[in-house]
């Protein structure tokens, strides 16, 4: 691991002044990466781990000048350019998965709010985060600008990434023509989750799944915690049931579908309906399945960082650093998701 990590932050372009650096950049975001690894939350738990690992690290690394100081941490991750450092999550994650042929990558975006607790929409630091469901690997990831949005992100991000073969499934505000179109020239297929921001289409769809019978039908069932959820999934052909209008304006759309949940806890019962469109043909058990997949990155991926990471009352909030601990956090989920598949 030390030698593929290394080589990775090797990359990374030192933003400091040449000849007057008393740690080499390498050591720093080593020992940083160590850290969070080991549960380290903040620059003062990069100086501990330093000083208790010092033996060991001097295995991996050369550390000139022993361990850096809180103040050299802090100041040169928020100095870093957080692109940089991007290069690296997809450097780590193309290392651990070569091949996103067949996988569902969902696109979602979060917000750090230890960062900006009392900013509102996407005002403070709001992350894109494209997440490989199966491997539980982010494969990028694009910071969303103030006074923007996931729909100007998405398609930056598609154009940095190597989708081909795979599925992205992204929320309602990725439910774009011009986003459809632009997965398919990535040579990627789409399931996209339909609301009351493309009301035509959901109108059509809704009524087509009243009129019309399913081509194929799925039925799901969870349990555990005092919980039980039943998820039924229906499907329709695009070709056959929707208008040639919105058939010529979505470009690719071939398959309709429909998500009935039923959800019971503690007694209670709640039921959704929630509709998608995709460019594939496969069955109600391939959607039912890849629906839920996608939701899977809030607990897969998430919680992990607000609470195996501690990243939502994480203090950082000057320069670059808070989106660079953000990656950082990320590249030792990948190697924890490995661990858990091994055990």
């Amino acid at each position: 691991m030390q030698d593929q990590i290394s080589s990775i932050f090797s990359s990374v372009e030192d933003p400091r002044e040449t000849g007057r650096c008393l740690h080499k950049l390498v050591d720093i975001l080593f020992i940083a990466f160590c850290t969070v690894l080991s549960n380290g939350e903040d620059f003062e738990d990069m100086v501990e781990f330093g000083k208790q690992r010092e033996k060991w690290l001097r295995e991996m690394i050369e550390l000139p000048n022993r361990i850096p100081s809180h103040d050299t941490f802090n100041r040169v991750l928020q100095l870093i350019d957080s692109e940089h450092l991007k290069i690296c999550l997809g450097l780590d994650a193309s290392g651990l998965l070569d091949c996103v042929v067949g996988k569902l990558i969902s696109f979602d975006g979060k917000k750090i709010k230890g960062e900006s607790p009392k900013s509102r929409g996407n005002r403070g630091l709001y992350i894109l985060n494209a997440w490989a469901n199966e491997d539980r690997i982010c494969i990028g990831q694009k910071k969303i600008q103030d006074k923007s949005n996931e729909i100007v992100a998405i398609p930056e991000l598609i154009d940095e990434l190597e989708l081909t073969g795979s599925i992205i499934s992204i929320d309602a505000i990725g439910c774009q023509t011009e986003i459809a179109s632009k997965l398919l020239a990535a040579n990627a297929d789409y399931l996209l989750a339909v609301k009351g921001n493309q009301k035509d289409l959901l109108l059509e769809i809704s009524e087509n799944f009243e009129a019309f019978k399913s081509i194929n039908l799925s039925e799901e069932w969870d349990c555990g915690h005092g919980r039980s959820e039943k998820r039924v999934c229906k499907i329709l052909s695009a070709k056959a049931v929707l208008s040639p209008e919105l058939l010529v304006r979505w470009e690719g759309i071939t398959t309709l579908v429909k998500i009935e949940a039923e959800r019971v806890m503690n007694g209670v019962k709640a039921t959704e309906t929630r509709y998608y469109i995709s460019s594939q043909t496969e069955t109600a058990a391939y959607y039912n399945n890849a629906v839920r997949g996608h939701g899977g990155i809030e607990n897969q991926l998430y919680w992990h960082l607000d609470v195996t990471f501690g990243e939502g009352k994480c203090q950082s909030r000057s320069g670059n650093a808070p989106e660079n601990l953000n990656i950082f956090r990320k590249m030792p989920l990948h190697r924890i998701a490995n661990m858990d598949d091994c055990n």
